[in-house]
């Protein structure tokens, strides 16, 4: 992990419990990431201290996930009580923070390419100007990798554009990554991958 990011789910468990505690954040992330893309979910960070949980969400669109008034964090904890059966949902805190720089986080940039091809946008162009944008937004280096049949063809072939520099090596450097597939139509699944070099 290096010295620069730490764990998403933050809590030490019982003997016995572990397995348990793992199943179940796995499954508040595939839930949240489902019911929040409309926000621009990133990431989800599960934190548990005794028998309260803390659920972080960093989203680029806060307003849209909040809701009017807070309602929206109201209805997520009645839907991950009732969906996923969580226990007291008293001792359930939801808490939202914003992603400041879109363009600057991995796996938002690659759902944004993954939406793109999706409505058949020529994928050569998507990557070109998805790189552009990164780096306009303050990045010192980027790299996108897409593979599978590309542009329709019969064959599955990997592209891969990049610029500046990827310090894959350097332990300290603060290089986003993400990882995602996309269900294109006639291409079938398209794997892409995003790496973004912020500094160190």
């Amino acid at each position: 992990m290096g010295g620069v990011y730490t764990w998403s789910s933050r809590w030490f468990a019982p003997k016995g419990e572990f397995a348990n505690n793992l199943l179940e954040d796995n499954k508040i992330r595939k839930f949240l990431m489902q019911q929040l893309k409309p926000a621009g979910i990133s990431k989800v960070e599960i934190e548990r201290f005794f028998d309260k949980r803390t659920i972080t969400i960093h989203v680029s669109r806060p307003g849209v996930a909040i809701g009017r008034g807070g309602t929206g964090v109201e209805q997520l904890k009645g839907l991950l009580v009732k969906n996923l059966k969580i226990k007291d949902a008293a001792k359930l805190e939801i808490k939202f923070e914003e992603i400041k720089t879109p363009d600057l986080d991995a796996y938002l940039v690659a759902v944004s390419i993954s939406d793109q091809l999706a409505r058949r946008m020529p994928f050569r162009r998507v990557m070109h100007q998805t790189l552009e944008r990164i780096k306009r937004s303050g990045a010192k280096g980027a790299r996108i990798a897409l593979a599978g049949r590309l542009g329709g063809t019969e064959i599955a072939r990997r592209e891969t554009v990049k610029d500046g520099a990827i310090p894959l090596q350097t332990i300290r450097a603060q290089i986003d990554f993400a990882k995602l597939d996309s269900k294109a139509p006639k291409s079938g699944i398209i794997g892409i991958k995003v790496w973004i070099y912020k500094g160190e």
